[in-house]
C-alpha cells in the first residue's frame, strides 16, 4: 500500500487526468492575471490624476480612456478564461469520480461476502457517495481556485517586493498569519481526533438510517416516533453533539482567517503613512502607497477561497483513509490456472468453516462430506442457526473454507475463476430483491446479453408473464421509487425469471416460497419445476412438503449433518426429521378457533339446557 495521503492519494487511486488538470490550472492562472488588470488600470487612472492634482485639467484624457478600455478587455478576458478553466476542471473531476466509483465497486464486487455482512449498508454507501464526492468538489472548485490564489499572490509580491520592501512586509504579515493558523487547524491532533469522530458518528447515522426506513412499518403500526427507534435517534444526536464541537473548534480560527485577511489595507497604511511622513514631498512615494492601497483588495479577495479548502482538504483526508481502507481489503484468491468442470456434482468433502478469524469447535459447520448429484434434489433441513445458508453460500465461494474442500466435478471451486463460477451457479433467495428500474431489466440481469424473446421466454416459465402483461407498462413497468409494488411472491417469481434466463447448471435455492401466499406458492412451484430440469439443485426448505420428493434430505443440527436420507427412510427412523414433520404437520392443521376445554365447556352447557 502507498504511504501517499491526502489529495495525493486521491489523483492516484483516481487516475489522473493530468493532461485535463494542466489545462485548468494554465487558464486559471491566465485568468488571474488578467483579473489584475482593473485594479492596475486603476491604480495607473489614480495615479495620472495625482500626478496632476493641482491642475486636473492638464491630466491625459486619452490615456485615462485607454487604461479604462485595458481594464475592461482584462476583466473579459478574465472571465472567459476563468469560464474555460471551470469547465475543463468539471470534465476532469467529473472524470476522475467516474473513476474512482468504478475502481470502488469493483474492487468491492471482489471481495468475500463475509466482508459486506461484517460492514454496515450506511458506511459503504457513505464512502461511496460522500467521501467519493468530495474529489470532484476538490477538482471542479477547489484546484482552479488555489492555482488562481497562488498565481495572483506570486505575481502581486512580486511586483510589491520591485516597489517597496517594507510595504510588501507589511501586506505579506496578516496573509502568514491567516494560513499559520488554516495549517494549525488543519494539521493539529485534536483536529484529527474530532474530525474522525464525527465521519464515524456520520457512518454510524447512516447505518441507522437505513434500519430505520426498513422498520418504519413496525414505527408506524405501534404509532411510534422517531425517537422510539432508540439507536437512530442516539446517532443523530451524537453526530450533532460532534458537528457542533467540531464547528466550535474552528470558529475562532476561521474568525482570524477572515479578520487577517480582510485587513490588510489596515496594516499597510500605518507602514505607508509613517515612511511618507518622512518625505512629505515624496509623490513618487505617494503613487507607490496608493498601489498598494488599491492592489490589497486584488489580493485579499481570492484567497478567502482557501478557507473553504482547508475544510475540503481536511474531509479528503479523512475519506481517503477510509476508501483505502476499503481497497486494503484481500480479494477472493483468484487461481493461476483456472479449471473448467465437465460435470456438476457439487461435492463437499470434510468441510469446516468459521465465519470469526479463529477456527473454534463452534463454527458454522464443521467436518461436512456430501455429494449433490446432477439431475437430483438435495435438500437442506433443520432448525435456524444449524449451517443450511452456510453451505448454500459456500457454493459461489462467498467465503472460502477453512478445512476441506467443495469440488464441482472433480475441479475445487478455488481453481475455478470467479466469472466462470458465478456463471456456474444461480441462486434464488429467500428475500427477493429488485432494482428501481424496470420488469425487463430486472429479469434480464440474469444474463444481460440474452435477446428479448429469451426474457419473455423465462417470465413465461416463471409463471411471471400473465402479471407482468396486466400491469399498466407491461415489461417496462418500474419498481419501486415512482413506480409500482409487487407482492412478495411475485418479487419470488421475478428472481426465478432471472434463474431461469441464466440456465446455470447449478441452483441454489434458499426457501423460495417462504413469502408466497398459497396461490403464489403453486406459481412459484410450477416455475421451479420447469427450472430444476437436469440440474444441480441445492434446497433450503422450512415446509418440508416441498421436498418430500428429494433424492436426499440432509438434516443439520449445530453445524453438523445428523440424518441424511430419502423421506420416508427418515420418517421411519424415528429420529430427528421426523420430529421436525410430526411438528410440520401438526402446525399446518392448526387453525384459529375454540380451545378443547372451551368446546367440552360449551358442549355441557348446551345438554344441561336442553
Amino acid at each position: 500500500m502507498t504511504n501517499k495521503t491526502g489529495v495525493t492519494r486521491l489523483l492516484e487511486i483516481a487516475g489522473e487526468k493530468r493532461g485535463l488538470m494542466i489545462v485548468s490550472s494554465l487558464l486559471s492562472s491566465l485568468s488571474a492575471v488578467c483579473m489584475l488588470v482593473p485594479y492596475a488600470s486603476v491604480y495607473f487612472i489614480l495615479k495620472e490624476l495625482l500626478e496632476h492634482a493641482a491642475s486636473p485639467a492638464l491630466a491625459d484624457g486619452a490615456k485615462m480612456i485607454r487604461f479604462g478600455v485595458i481594464a475592461l478587455i482584462g476583466l473579459a478576458v478574465g472571465l472567459v478564461t476563468m469560464y474555460a478553466g471551470g469547465m475543463v476542471s468539471h470534465i476532469a473531476a467529473f472524470r476522475i469520480l467516474y473513476g474512482l466509483r468504478v475502481k470502488l465497486s469493483e474492487h468491492i464486487g471482489k471481495l468475500p461476502l463475509g466482508w459486506l455482512n461484517g460492514n454496515s449498508t450506511g458506511a459503504v454507501k457513505k464512502t461511496l457517495e460522500q467521501n467519493v464526492e468530495k474529489v470532484e468538489t476538490f477538482i471542479a472548485h477547489q484546484l482552479p481556485d488555489l492555482v488562481h490564489v497562488a498565481a495572483t499572490t506570486v505575481l502581486m509580491i512580486a511586483v510589491m517586493f520591485t516597489l517597496n520592501v517594507w510595504l510588501a512586509l507589511a501586506c505579506i504579515l496578516p496573509i502568514v498569519v491567516a494560513f499559520a493558523v488554516q495549517i494549525a487547524l488543519v494539521s493539529g491532533p485534536k483536529t484529527t481526533e474530532n474530525l474522525k469522530l464525527c465521519h464515524d458518528s456520520l457512518e454510524r447515522m447512516n447505518a441507522s438510517a437505513v434500519q430505520y426506513v426498513r422498520g418504519m412499518p413496525a414505527v408506524k403500526v405501534f404509532g411510534q416516533t422517531v425517537q422510539s427507534f432508540r439507536q437512530f435517534y442516539q446517532d443523530m444526536i451524537r453526530y450533532r453533539d460532534y458537528g457542533v464541537k467540531l464547528t466550535d473548534q474552528f470558529q475562532l480560527g476561521s474568525l482570524i482567517f477572515k479578520v487577517m485577511l480582510g485587513s490588510i489595507a489596515a496594516f499597510v497604511l500605518p507602514v505607508g503613512v509613517f515612511i511618507l511622513s518622512r518625505d512629505p514631498g515624496s509623490v513618487a512615494f505617494a503613487s507607490v502607497l496608493l498601489f498598494f492601497l488599491v492592489m490589497a483588495p486584488g489580493i485579499s479577495t481570492p484567497m478567502f477561497k482557501i478557507m473553504f479548502l482547508a475544510e475540503t482538504i481536511r474531509d479528503i483526508n479523512e475519506g481517503v483513509q477510509r476508501i483505502d481502507r476499503i481497497l486494503a481489503e484481500e480479494h477472493v484468491p483468484e487461481p493461476e490456472r483456472p479449471r473448467l468442470p465437465t460435470t456438476y456434482d457439487v461435492s463437499f468433502d470434510h468441510v469446516s468453516f468459521s465465519y470469526g478469524t479463529e477456527f473454534t469447535d463452534t463454527d458454522a459447520l464443521s467436518d461436512i462430506s456430501f455429494t449433490a448429484r446432477q439431475g437430483e434434489v438435495t435438500a437442506l433441513v433443520g432448525p435456524s442457526g444449524a449451517g443450511k445458508s452456510t453451505i448454500a453460500n459456500l457454493v459461489p465461494r462467498f467465503w472460502d473454507v477453512n478445512r476441506g474442500a467443495i469440488r464441482i466435478g472433480d475441479v475445487d471451486i478455488r481453481e475455478i475463476a470467479n466469472p466462470d463460477l458465478m456463471n456456474t451457479v444461480a441462486f434464488v433467495f429467500q428475500e427477493s430483491f429488485l432494482f428501481y428500474d424496470t420488469l425487463y431489466n430486472n429479469i434480464a440481469i440474469g444474463r444481460p446479453d440474452a435477446p428479448p424473446e429469451e426474457v419473455y421466454a423465462a417470465a413465461k416459465a416463471a409463471q411471471c408473464h400473465t402479471f407482468i402483461e396486466n400491469l399498466p407498462e407491461g415489461f417496462d413497468t418500474r419498481i419501486g421509487e415512482g413506480g409500482v409494488h409487487l407482492s412478495g411472491g411475485e418479487e419470488q417469481r421475478i428472481s426465478v425469471a432471472r434463474a431461469v434466463l441464466k440456465n446455470a447448471p447449478i441452483l441454489v435455492l434458499d426457501e423460495a416460497t417462504a413469502f408466497a401466499d398459497p396461490e403464489n406458492e403453486h406459481e412459484i412451484q410450477l416455475a421451479l419445476k420447469a427450472l430444476m430440469k437436469n440440474k444441480t439443485v441445492i434446497i433450503i426448505a422450512h415446509r418440508l412438503s416441498t421436498i418430500q420428493d428429494a433424492e436426499q434430505i440432509l438434516v443439520m443440527e449445530n453445524g453438523r449433518i445428523v440424518e441424511r436420507r430419502r423421506h420416508e427412510a427418515l420418517i421411519s427412523a424415528s429420529g430427528m426429521y421426523e420430529r421436525m414433520w410430526r411438528s410440520y404437520r401438526h402446525a399446518a392443521g392448526w387453525h384459529m378457533g375454540k380451545g378443547e376445554e372451551d368446546t367440552k365447556h360449551e358442549h355441557a352447557a348446551q345438554h344441561n339446557g336442553g
